[in-house]
């Protein structure tokens, strides 16, 4: 948690996160369309209009967490030595936040599973998937490109590599999602014939 946090900005940020998990753990269980708002709220321990102050839904609440990651992903690629490639400082910073990450591969594909099978899910994703996309290409903007590729194309390129190596993990699970990534980033990195 960021020290230069007030108390008030803090008490928020783990109301969110405890909205957050009760809605994962809530679906998991029960599946997405038995949940309520009520009862998640019950689980964390606040009022429904407390839950409303924090969330239109229970869709987004139960994003939360992945759109918190995506930004830190943003941040890390921000953070990432001026001298690094766009590439570079992409993978670079996937790298660090992949170690960082807390989550286990088992429970990431039970999150991307329960995603994948409600099409509201998918929409909201898709809108945070969009500006994430953007996001990245601002932070890589002004970096090196390889080829006179622009930022905006190399964002959408890892996003495509991180995309397609989430499929070939979900399918094969005899590998981890570090292993799958660094294979498909290493092809996307190729040059095109």
């Amino acid at each position: 948690m960021d020290s230069t946090m007030g108390l008030r900005e803090r008490k928020k940020a783990e109301t969110r996160r405890a909205v957050h998990e009760a809605t994962l753990r809530l679906a998991i269980e029960h599946g997405l369309d038995n949940v309520t708002v009520e009862a998640i709220a019950d689980a964390a321990n606040i009022s429904r209009r407390t839950f409303s102050n924090y969330f239109d839904g229970k869709e987004e609440a139960l994003l939360y967490g992945d759109e918190q990651r995506l930004l830190e992903l943003v941040r890390r690629v921000r953070e990432q030595p001026p001298e690094l490639s766009a590439w570079q400082a992409l993978r670079s910073a996937l790298d660090i936040f992949e170690v960082e990450t807390v989550a286990s591969d088992r429970e990431w594909q039970v999150r991307t599973r329960l995603v994948m099978r409600h099409p509201s899910l998918l929409a909201r994703q898709l809108t945070s998937r969009m500006r994430l996309e953007r996001e990245l290409g601002e932070a890589v903007a002004g970096r090196e490109q390889a080829g006179g590729v622009g930022p905006a194309v190399i964002a959408a390129a890892f996003l495509v590599a991180m995309r397609i190596a989430t499929q070939k993990w979900l399918d094969d699970e005899t590998r981890t999602m570090r292993e799958i990534t660094e294979e498909v980033l290493d092809q996307m990195a190729q040059p095109f014939a």
